[in-house]
C-alpha cells in the first residue's frame, strides 16, 4: 500500500475517532436535565399530550400551537413511557438517528461501488458537520429521525435493478418521513427528477405511491384529529433577508469544500447516473433551503438533505479520483480542513479539560436542577420561554413563546388575553430568556414588569415572582 492510501486510512481513522468522541459526549449529557434548545421542551410536551390522551393539536385562539406533523410525537411518546421521560427519549432517539444516517449514506456509497474507506470517511464527514457546525445530534427534534427514515427509503432505490416493490416502499418510507418532519421534500422530488430521466415508468410508480401515501395520511390524520394538517403546518411566521443571508453564509462555512467537489464531479463523471442523482439532490436540496432559510427560528436543519447529497458526492468524487492517490488524498484532507476551520471559530477552551469530557455539563446540571427546583415550588401555573424547565417541573404547557411571539408580529393575534392573564397574577412563576431583547409584545413587557418582579437571573434565563 502507498504513502497516500495509507495516509488517507489514517485521516479516515482520525475523522472517525473524532465523531466517537464527540457522540459519546453527548451521549453522557442526553440523560441530564440540562435545557438544551427550546424545541426540546416543546416536542416533549406534545409527546406528552399523545400518551396522555390531551389534545395534540389545542384550539385555535389559545396560547399553545403545533405546527408539525404527528408521527415523531406518537413514537417519542412511546419511547418517553420506557424512559420516563420524553426528553430524555427524543435525545437518545437523536442520536440513534444520527448513526443511522451514517449507517445509510455508506449503505448508498456502497450500492454506488464506492470502496468502504471512501464511504466510511463520507460518512464520517457528515457526522462531523453535524456536531461542528449544527446543536441537533443528541436534541429532542424529531429532524435526523426524518432523514433516517427517507434515507432509508433511498438505499432500496439505488440497489439496480430494484424492483416495483422497492419503488412502493421506498415511497412509504419518504411519505412517513414527511409526516414526521414537514420540511423533507427535497428527496422525494429529486429521486422523482432522477427516475424521470432513468426510467419513467419507476417515476411515475413513485410519484403515484408517494402521492397517494400522502393523501391517504391526510385523510387519517383528519379522521384522528379533527383538523386540517396542512393549515396546522401553516402557522404564522415572519420572514427577513437578513436571516436568508446569514443563514446561507453558515451553510456556505460548512459545506464549501464539498460544493466545489461536486462541481469538480460533473467534470469527471457528467454521465454517471449516481452522479447525476447527487447533483440533483443538491440542487433541489440548496434550493429548497433557502427558500426556508429566511425564516424566523429557521436553523441549520434546512440544509441537511443538502449536506447529505454533498456527502453523497464527496463519496463518488474520492472513488472517481482513487487512482491519482494524492490528489485523492488532498482532496480528503481539505475537507477536513475546512471542517477544522469551523471547529476553531468556535473553540472552547474546556475542550482541553478532562471534565469537558468525562464529566459534560456538570455546572449547567446543578444550576438547571436549582431553577427547576424553583419552578416547582411556587404551586400553580408557570410560564417558560425554556419549556423544557417548565416540563422538568411538572408544569402544564401552558404559553408556547416563540410561536405566540410570531403570532404577534405577523399580526395573526392580539395580545390582549395574555395581558390579562399577566396583569391578574395568574403565573406563580415565569422564565424568558431575556428581558432585554423580550421575545413578545411592549405591551406584555410592560405588564410583566410592573405585576412581577426579578427573582434572579442566570444563564438559563430571568426568573420572576408576582409583587
Amino acid at each position: 500500500m502507498n504513502g497516500a492510501k495509507l495516509a488517507f486510512r489514517g485521516l479516515t481513522i482520525l475523522l472517525a475517532l473524532g465523531c466517537a468522541a464527540g457522540l459519546t459526549r453527548l451521549a453522557l449529557t442526553a440523560v441530564l436535565h440540562v435545557p438544551l434548545d427550546p424545541n426540546e421542551g416543546w416536542n416533549a410536551y406534545h409527546s406528552l399530550a399523545v400518551m396522555s390522551g390531551g389534545a395534540l393539536y389545542p384550539r385555535s385562539g389559545g396560547f399553545v400551537f403545533n405546527n408539525y406533523p404527528p408521527l415523531s410525537f406518537y413514537i417519542v411518546g412511546a419511547l418517553g413511557m420506557l424512559t420516563g421521560d420524553n426528553i430524555v427519549a427524543g435525545r437518545v432517539l437523536s442520536l440513534l438517528s444520527t448513526l443511522g444516517i451514517a449507517g445509510t449514506i455508506y449503505a448508498c456509497l456502497r450500492v454506488m461501488s464506492v470502496d468502504p474507506w471512501r464511504a466510511l470517511f463520507a460518512a464520517c464527514l457528515f457526522i462531523a458537520g453535524l456536531l461542528i457546525f449544527t446543536d441537533y445530534v443528541g436534541m429532542d427534534d424529531p429532524q435526523l429521525l426524518a432523514h433516517f427514515v427517507a434515507l432509508a427509503g433511498l438505499v432500496l432505490l439505488l440497489r439496480q435493478p430494484h424492483t416495483p416493490r422497492d419503488v412502493v416502499i421506498a415511497a412509504l418510507l419518504m411519505a412517513l418521513a414527511a409526516f414526521i418532519k414537514h420540511n423533507l421534500i427535497a428527496l422525494p422530488l429529486a429521486v422523482t427528477l432522477w427516475l424521470a430521466i432513468l426510467d419513467r415508468r419507476a417515476a411515475a410508480r413513485f410519484a403515484i405511491a408517494g402521492i397517494a401515501f400522502t393523501v391517504a395520511g391526510l385523510l387519517a390524520f383528519r379522521v384522528a384529529h379533527g383538523v386540517d394538517l396542512i393549515e396546522q403546518l401553516n402557522s404564522p411566521r415572519l420572514w427577513s433577508g437578513e436571516g436568508l443571508i446569514a443563514n446561507l453564509r453558515a451553510f456556505l462555512s460548512w459545506e464549501d469544500v464539498p460544493l466545489f467537489g461536486l462541481a469538480v464531479l460533473l467534470v469527471l463523471g457528467r454521465v454517471d447516473g449516481n452522479v447525476i442523482f447527487c447533483a440533483i439532490y443538491a440542487a433541489i436540496s440548496v434550493f429548497v433551503g433557502a427558500a426556508f432559510a429566511g425564516g424566523a427560528g429557521v436553523d441549520m436543519n434546512i440544509w441537511f438533505d443538502a449536506a447529505i447529497a454533498l456527502a453523497l458526492a464527496t463519496g463518488l468524487l474520492l472513488e472517481k479520483l482513487a487512482a491519482q492517490a494524492w490528489i485523492h488524498l488532498a482532496v480528503a484532507a481539505g475537507c477536513l480542513i475546512s471542517m477544522t476551520g469551523g471547529l476553531w471559530s468556535d473553540r472552547n477552551d474546556a475542550w482541553f479539560t478532562r471534565d469537558y469530557w468525562l464529566h459534560p455539563m456538570a455546572d449547567d446540571a446543578e444550576r438547571a436542577a436549582a431553577d427547576i427546583a424553583f419552578l416547582k415550588s411556587h404551586k400553580g401555573p408557570a410560564l417558560c420561554e425554556m419549556l423544557s424547565l417548565c416540563y422538568w417541573a411538572e408544569k402544564h404547557e401552558e404559553v408556547d413563546v416563540f410561536n405566540l411571539g410570531q403570532a404577534y408580529a405577523a399580526h395573526a393575534r392580539s395580545d390582549a388575553g395574555l395581558v390579562r392573564l399577566l396583569d391578574a397574577g395568574y403565573f406563580r412563576a415565569i422564565e424568558f430568556d431575556s428581558l432585554a431583547d423580550f421575545t413578545l409584545t411592549p405591551r406584555i413587557n410592560q405588564t410583566l414588569l410592573h405585576r412581577y418582579r426579578v427573582d434572579h437571573a442566570d444563564d438559563n434565563g430571568v426568573f420572576l415572582v408576582p409583587r
